[in-house]
Parts: structure tokens; sequence; C-alpha cells
């Protein structure tokens, strides 16, 4: 597919077996003057924005906020986006339409969400004229066949959606069953979002290494193809080392509380290592947000911690292994400098090196890896390099050394101080007599928005409006289309 689109020859892109027999009409949905939408659903966030820009305008987060409602407690309100989410509405909520695997858990608030996502920054849904708004009406029946097709939030923008590369033929048929039929899109497409990171990258062969919120996963692309047998994952991705953080602060001596920002109305400067001097928070018996709620403000102040704090152990060697010099790696990172942090109520320290490294030494090496009764250690193949390894054992030996010449690094998780030169040392280490290069974007955007820009560059190509799955097309054949042509 990535060659036929390129060299922008139909009938190659035809030879795919994935665009239509029939060139599509301009009435349909626009032609070549479509306003393509892109829609990159996540654990953390769901990205949407217009194809051929360089970077989405619509960032939401995949959580949503729930209140209980006293009349009808099984219809709690739902709110969606940082400023509804990030209030202590009193016994507010928190949840996530997406499960841990990167899939969709609640389809009704997921299709909520992201239409959410669209039409509050990208396609304002248009107002009602005051002189038909239902003040004015006279008093008798009105029609109502056709509205509900001309309130159709999308009915001018195709659009194109990413997915996991083990996403399920039932929630595939499901995605393109939202758009044509509660969106009212006139073209869609489905596309692997290991494959579309790939072509943000310029590569249509690559082992594409994502790291996300809550799962890392090898993809191996091959002509812009995804070897779906030799896709692998493992939850030690961001969530993971945020909970390595609750551990390592939990047995800290004495123990370092992450108090989140909602709770703090004041503080007073410390020194470093000095007890908090804040005034904090309180709440009506009653009106007190959900522990989910807490729970996930928290995450919000681990996510700074690691972002400014957290760094990879680029070696020699392993954290946990012996140095060169002789000793251990361990005493040797005891002597690097460490970095200074500011909890939300005052409280600050400087953060030895040892424990900035071992937060995300798991990642790397199962045996560093800090657990308790709730969080059980890793296996030995969860970790990433033993994911590459796994996968590549999958695919036909010729191509494993293309592919490890071609690794394609993107995710927010894989943002870390020094991640792509440990990652460089230890697959370097595990195939010796193969060239491992790795392609990792150094601009921020680019790493955490990788398969939305190379969603936002494929339907921007002329080319490829011969691939979209037309509505017409939708209504003949039903949601199976989908499993058919977007392979």
């Amino acid at each position: 597919m990535f060659r036929s689109l390129i060299n922008a020859e139909p009938h190659s892109a035809m030879a795919t077996g994935q665009a239509s027999t029939k060139p599509p009409d301009a009435n349909e949905y626009g032609g070549d003057e479509i306003s393509a939408l892109v829609l990159d659903p996540g654990y953390s966030t769901t990205r949407a924005g217009f194809a051929g820009e360089d970077v989405p305008k619509s960032i939401v987060p995949s959580y949503y906020g729930l209140i209980p409602s006293e009349s009808t407690p099984k219809h709690a309100k739902k709110l969606f986006g940082d400023n509804s989410i990030n209030i202590p509405l009193p016994r507010i909520s928190i949840s996530n339409v997406m499960s841990k695997e990167g899939t969709v858990e609640d389809w009704d608030t997921a299709a909520n969400l992201w239409e959410y996502t669209i039409t509050s920054r990208l396609t304002n849904t248009k107002p009602t004229p005051l002189a038909s708004n239902g003040l004015n009406d006279p008093n008798e029946d009105i029609a109502m066949e056709g509205v509900e097709e001309q309130e159709k939030p999308l009915g001018e923008n195709p659009l194109l959606m990413t997915e996991t590369g083990w996403n399920a033929g039932k929630d595939r048929e499901k995605g393109i069953e939202v758009a044509m039929e509660n969106w009212g899109c006139p073209a869609f497409w489905l596309a692997r979002n290991g494959v579309l990171a790939a072509f943000a990258s310029g590569k249509p062969t690559a082992l594409v290494v994502d790291m996300g919120a809550s799962t890392i996963s090898i993809t191996p692309v091959h002509d812009g193809l995804i070897l779906k047998k030799a896709v692998t994952r493992s939850p030690l991705a961001g969530n993971f080392v945020s909970n390595q953080l609750r551990l390592l602060f939990a047995s800290s001596q004495p123990p370092i509380p992450i108090t989140p920002h909602y709770l703090i109305t004041s503080k007073t400067a410390v020194d470093a290592g000095a007890a908090a001097q804040a005034t904090y928070r309180t709440f009506a018996t009653g009106t007190e947000p959900h522990p989910s709620f807490r729970h996930f403000q928290e995450e919000r102040v681990l996510t700074e911690f690691k972002e400014s704090v957290v760094n990879v152990w680029t070696g020699p060697g392993r954290l946990g292994g012996h140095s060169p010099q002789g000793g251990t790696n361990i005493d040797v990172a005891k002597q690097h400098p460490g970095k200074p942090f500011e909890m939300p109520d005052g409280w600050n320290q400087m953060f030895p090196a040892l424990d900035r490294y071992r937060a995300i030494e798991g990642i790397f090496d199962h045996k560093m890896a800090l657990s308790d009764a709730n969080n059980p250690p890793p296996s030995p193949g969860q970790t990433i390099t033993a994911l590459i390894s796994s996968s590549l054992s999958q695919v036909d030996v010729d191509l494993r050394p293309h592919l490890l010449g071609n690794i394609v690094i993107t995710g927010a998780s894989s943002w870390y101080a020094g991640f792509t030169d440990r990652l460089q040392q230890e697959l370097q280490a595990a195939h010796p007599g193969v060239r491992v290069r790795m392609v990792a974007s150094g601009q921020m955007v680019e790493r955490k928005f990788g398969s939305w820009i190379g969603g936002s560059i494929l339907a921007s190509l002329g080319t490829f409006h011969q691939l979209w799955i037309s509505k017409k097309e939708y209504e003949e054949h039903g949601p199976g289309i989908v499993e058919k042509r977007c392979k």
C-alpha cells in the first residue's frame, strides 16, 4: 500500500485488494477537495485533527468524569475534557473508555467522547436558527423524517481512524458502524497505528516500538502491511513506571506522600526535606470526590515527576550488573548527581540518581522491578528486549536484519532521557552480527503523535482517495467490509 500511494499508481494500489473497484464520485465525499479528519484514540488521550496538518488540534483525555444523579442513580452525568474532569465536583468519579490492552471497553461512552473530541474543537455543530428554535413554532405536529440525517455531526468529513495491531474483528466493525451510522461520515478508513507510525517516519518496512501509557507494543511492518502474527505487547509502559514510583515513594524513609494539586489551597516554601507547610482543602461529608478522582490527580503529579526527574540508565551494562571498573553499577549510579522536585504541597528534596534510574529499569531488566502484593513483578518475557526478540523470531529470517536496521521509536512514554541509547545497547548486545539502527524523532510532538501524523499524511494524499470505504459501499456490504478492505 505504501509504494502504490507514494508512486501514485492507481492500478498497483488496486492490486493490494484494498481499493474500491470503482473510482470515487466527487459528489460522494468531495473528491480531491475533502476535509478528511484523523482520529487517534489512545489510553491516555484521544487525538483528532484535519488531514494534512502537522499536529492534532484537538487533544482530549480518554478519561471521563461521572457524577451520580440523585433522582436516577443509573443515569450518571458524563463529563469530557480537561476543563471538566479536573474539577473536584461532589462525588465525581473517573473512568476510562479504553481497556488497559488499548482496545475500547465502553463503546457508547467512547463514541460520545470521540464525538466531543471532534465537534468541540474541529467541526462545531451548527447553531439552530432563532426562527426555528422551538419557541416560535406553530402549535402543530412536526414531521421528523430526515431530521436524524440532518443532525449527523460529520456528514461532510471522511474519517480515518487508528487502531491497535491486535484489535478484534468485532471492534473493527463497531468502529465503522459508529462512524457511518452515528456520525454520518461519507467515507471511512481504519489504519493500524504501527503502520502509520512507520509511514510518519518514511519507512515502508520497519519494526515499530510504541511505548504508550498502558501498553508497550512491537509491530513489524513490511511494505506497508502489518505482520500481525509477530505483534507482541506487554504492560511495562508509562503506567508501569508510575506504579514503580508509587512503590519507591512508599518504601522511602520517611514515606513520600503524593498530594495532588486540588487538595492544596495555599502553601509556604520550605527547605529541602522539611515537612510541607500547606493549607489543605476539606470537603463536607457526602460531597467528597470518589477515590478514583484522587488517583487520577495523583497520576498527573507522577507524570510531572517522570518528565522532569526519571532517567534511563545508559550503561555500560545493566543497572543491576557489574561495572567495567569493578564493583556494581548501583555503586556507580549513587555517585551521579540527583535532581530536585517539588510536590504540589511544597515538600521538596533532591532525588538521588539511583532512584531516578530504578523507576524505569524494570522495563529492561525484570529483576530490578519493585513489587508488592498488589503489584507482582514482571516476567522476563515482558521486558522490551524480550518483546523485540519474540517478535523477530516470528518473522522470516531474511527480513530480520532489515527490521533491526529500521526500528521506529514512538509513543510519549519513550521520551525519557537515555531511552533510545539504552535500547540500542540492549539490541546490539542481543544481535551482535547485525547493524541496529534507531529512528527516533528529536521532537516531542512527533514522538508523541507519531501514529496521528502518519494518518494525517496518508489521508491527505491524492492517491489515497481511491481507498476510502464510501457510505454506499458500507450500505451495500455492511460493517464486515472493513475486514476485507482495511488489512
